[in-house]
């Protein structure tokens, strides 16, 4: 069986790819392991620049707002005085997320298989052949392109010989469960649960004692999301069924209080996790001939700040319509290079902070006055904006060839609401102020604009080329889209894109 492109793991980061290559004309095949999507609790909202990403393409749900106050290694980072906040956020859970995805991928073409296991992976200058186990048996596939989607354990990664190095922290222990509470109080005006007899705790940030963290995040219905982390101690092992009663004893040793936690009514699932260690780890390349890596296949981290989608999804958007053009002959030499150029440097921005953020939450008087210290410099208006891009996936432009601009390597997060539509479809723009630039091949859409400068805009909503249409815009347009500026007229020229007799 012969396919273009073939997709190996359809949790978020796969279906958003899958979905990435359809809008780009391309038909993937999507192989997981799984029979069944997976409908146990996990990420309720999602925060960075991919929100904007998401809303642009019609997912996700309602309107992306900035976020008025947020945490960092559970300290209160406050927002709400910053002009042009650039921490956004949408809350969405992600299964919704997911089958969002799938039904978009479906309806652009692709193909889901789901139940069929990634066994062998070899490929020559030409290919990839994957073997898979499915239903029915072994079989083959050989196809121009395969991404691995298929997470921090991935198959593709280990198939591909590709190294994940990083560190592991092992005296970690967190404990995680959906749970009620008898008898408490929800405030979220003032953002506390109120246990009479036992007293106040915070909500949706983690909060951190001397003895570890908490975090509590209301879900619905009288039920929470309760967390506990610890350092050092006993740790059991994963052969150790997890219990709520493990949750709450873990939460009285680090909260120093007894809740009286008590599982939800209804069949569920219900969330209930324990994780021993920490792994921050990020891929020492996202290529290997013709074989990538997408997601936390390509990168793993603490989950503090959110991060994982936005690291995930936007990981796939590059990539999707870099692939396209390879398939269609038209990718200029080195683009596909620019995957890892660019995304490799945003995981390792991201593994930075989400080991600093786990350090800030430790046990410790020397982690207790570095908090103070740190508190201090979240008071300040340009460190916690510096923070907020840091988290945003805003602080770390990709590296352009072309005339320095500050805009340049930049996701274009204030796109008019008339040119979503073209960004829906993941057009290639280029935003026109003097009404006379044509472009050939019409891979890029020409759109006219009343702003100072042009810009021309990559699928993915990061900016390719700022200024005044000279000779750099004919080389942005031909290294990003196999593009150029029209061709002279007979008996005229070309001067900025704009015919003159």
């Amino acid at each position: 069986m012969s396919e273009e492109i073939v997709i190996v793991g359809a949790g978020p980061n796969g279906l958003m790819l899958a979905c990435e290559l359809g809008l780009a004309g391309m038909r993937s095949l999507v192989i997981e392991r799984l029979p069944r999507r997976t409908d146990q609790p996990r990420a309720n909202a999602i925060v960075g620049q991919v929100v904007h990403l998401l809303h642009r393409r019609g997912l996700g749900s309602g309107q992306p707002e900035p976020a008025p106050v947020f945490a960092f290694g559970g300290l209160p980072l406050n927002l709400a005085d910053l002009e042009d906040n650039p921490l956004t956020g949408m809350q969405i859970k992600q299964p919704e997320l997911e089958e969002q995805l799938e039904r978009g991928a479906v309806e652009l073409g692709a193909r889901i298989l789901r139940g069929h296991e990634l066994t062998r992976l070899t490929q020559d200058r030409h290919s990839v052949t994957l073997g898979v186990i499915g239903p029915d048996g072994p079989y083959e596939l050989r196809t121009r392109y395969s991404v691995g989607c298929d997470g921090g354990q991935s198959a593709v990664r280990k198939l591909a010989g590709i190294d994940f190095p990083g560190v592991t922290q092992s005296d970690i222990v967190s404990r995680a469960a959906q749970v009620t509470v008898p008898g408490a109080t929800l405030r979220p005006e003032r953002a506390e649960l109120e246990v009479p007899g036992v007293g106040t705790f915070g909500l949706y940030a983690w909060h951190r004692t001397q003895r570890g963290a908490y975090a509590m995040l209301p879900t619905g219905a009288g039920v929470l999301t309760v967390s506990a982390m610890e350092w050092g101690g006993f740790v059991p092992g994963d052969e150790v069924p997890m219990t709520i009663a493990e949750l709450r004893a873990s939460l009285a040793r680090v909260a120093g209080a007894d809740l009286p936690l008590a599982a939800p009514e209804g069949d569920g699932p219900h969330l209930l996790r324990r994780l021993n260690g920490r792994n921050t780890r990020v891929a020492d390349r996202y290529r290997q001939g013709r074989v990538f890596l997408a997601g936390d296949a390509a990168h793993v981290h603490s989950a503090m700040g959110a991060p994982g989608l936005n690291l995930g999804l936007q990981d796939a958007a590059n990539l999707a319509w870099k692939l396209a053009a390879a398939v269609r002959g038209w990718a200029a030499p080195g683009l596909l290079d620019t995957y890892q150029a660019e995304r490799r440097p945003a995981a390792l921005r991201v593994a930075t902070h989400s080991k600093a953020q786990l350090a800030l939450t430790a046990p410790g008087p020397e982690v207790t006055a570095l908090r103070e210290l740190f508190g201090e410099l979240l008071s300040e208006e340009v460190n916690r904006r510096r923070v907020a891009a840091l988290l945003a996936g805003a602080d770390l432009p990709y590296p352009m060839p072309a005339p320095p601009h500050p805009l340049l390597g930049r996701f274009l997060t204030d796109l008019p609401a008339r040119l979503h539509e073209p960004a829906a479809r993941a057009r290639p723009l280029l935003l026109d102020p003097t009404g006379g630039l044509r472009v050939q091949r019409s891979r890029v859409e020409v759109v006219p604009v009343q702003a100072p400068q042009a810009l021309l805009l990559r699928p993915d909503g990061y900016v390719a080329w700022a200024g005044t249409p000279d000779e750099s815009l004919d080389e942005a347009l031909r290294t990003w889209f196999g593009d150029s500026l029209a061709e002279p007229v007979p008996g005229g020229t070309v001067t900025g894109g704009r015919r003159r007799a």
